[in-house]
């Protein structure tokens, strides 16, 4: 049954609150605890000793404002995947986005003591984003091609992932040939760091992914209709070409820019349109999408705070976390529970 207006309303304001909190206490927690009322201070304009406002906004602000733009943006790119594809397993790195990503990476990894920059952290490190950025680009852009080109969706799909295998095959072959240096700082790469991304990155991270939301807005009418089945939505009078082609740009600067940036992080596109699913008893992508950015939001921020606490790489809370729910899914598609 959907639900009322007022209860959606209501759902929508208790999310919105516990985003709130939520934000305050990852700020809070770090390797020594800072009480929410200095946090409050800090943010407020109070006083406050120079030292605590530093951690405050200068590292804990900035990991806060990545792990929110993380979860907003994978989870936003898993509900278009699913969407397009009518297929609940469906997450943003289907299509081939992470191995574009990393075979950028590794390429560059491999290639960087060639060209000298080891020597130059600054170098290194904007390289290892403009790397993975450049991967992910052009694998989505050869997606793009073909969905243009490949009328069923099953095609695009089978396409994507093919080419995906094909990038990861080389990444390996890269991996074998890399040295150990080389081979750990892919490594941590690969694990997913919300911690080194420097306030010049955030300026470049974070108009990128409001490009790719507001597209992914545009296209909430389109994503409607595709629920209904592609041949309904030609019926409707949708350009399934032109909509696709906008879907899927967007999920390559939400899903590109969280992966070049931050490493593969991964199951929360693919968990948390689920679960969004589930709290609002709606298929409507008008209460869905927003409903998506808020819960990717609170559920990336309780794995921030979980990785923090045990000192974890956040990849691996991440999975902890969406492994179940993808088990309730399949479950639920195999009819074991109802």
């Amino acid at each position: 049954m959907k639900q009322s207006r007022r209860h959606t309303a209501l759902l929508f304001i208790a999310l919105g609150i516990i985003a709130i909190l939520l934000l305050l206490v990852d700020m809070a927690t770090g390797d020594t605890f800072i009480p929410i009322s200095k946090i409050w201070t800090v943010l407020t304009g109070g006083e406050c000793d120079e030292t605590t406002r530093n951690i405050i906004l200068s590292i804990r602000f900035t990991r806060v404002i990545v792990a929110a733009l993380i979860g907003v943006a994978l989870s936003v790119s898993g509900l278009q995947m699913q969407t397009v594809f009518q297929n609940p397993l469906a997450d943003p790195y289907l299509l081939g986005v992470s191995s574009g990503a990393g075979l950028g990476v590794a390429l560059f990894i491999l290639g960087a003591p060639l060209l000298g920059w080891t020597d130059f952290p600054f170098l290194q490190s904007i390289g290892i984003v403009g790397s993975g950025w450049i991967g992910t680009s052009a694998i989505l852009l050869g997606v793009a091609i073909i969905s243009r080109k490949v009328k069923n969706i099953l095609g695009v799909l089978i396409m994507g992932v093919m080419i995906g295998y094909v990038a990861g095959a080389i990444i390996q072959i890269l991996q074998y040939l890399s040295s150990a240096e080389q081979l750990k700082m892919f490594t941590l790469w690969s694990l997913g760091s919300l911690s080194h991304i420097t306030t010049g990155q955030l300026t470049i991270m974070i108009p990128v992914i409001c490009i790719g939301l507001l597209l992914s807005i545009a296209c909430i009418k389109s994503l409607n209709l595709l629920l209904l089945g592609e041949n309904y939505a030609r019926t409707m009078g949708m350009n399934i070409k032109r909509s696709r082609t906008l879907i899927f740009i967007s999920t390559a600067l939400l899903t590109g820019t969280v992966t070049a940036f931050c490493g593969p992080v991964g199951f929360i596109g693919l968990a948390i349109p689920h679960i969004t699913r589930i709290l609002f008893d709606n298929a409507d992508h008008r209460i869905l999408m927003p409903g998506t950015m808020l819960t990717g939001l609170i559920g990336m921020l309780i794995c921030d705070i979980i990785a923090k606490k045990f000192l974890l790489p956040v990849n691996c809370i991440t999975a902890l976390l969406g492994v179940p729910v993808i088990l309730w899914v399949i479950g639920k598609n195999l009819r074991i529970f109802k």
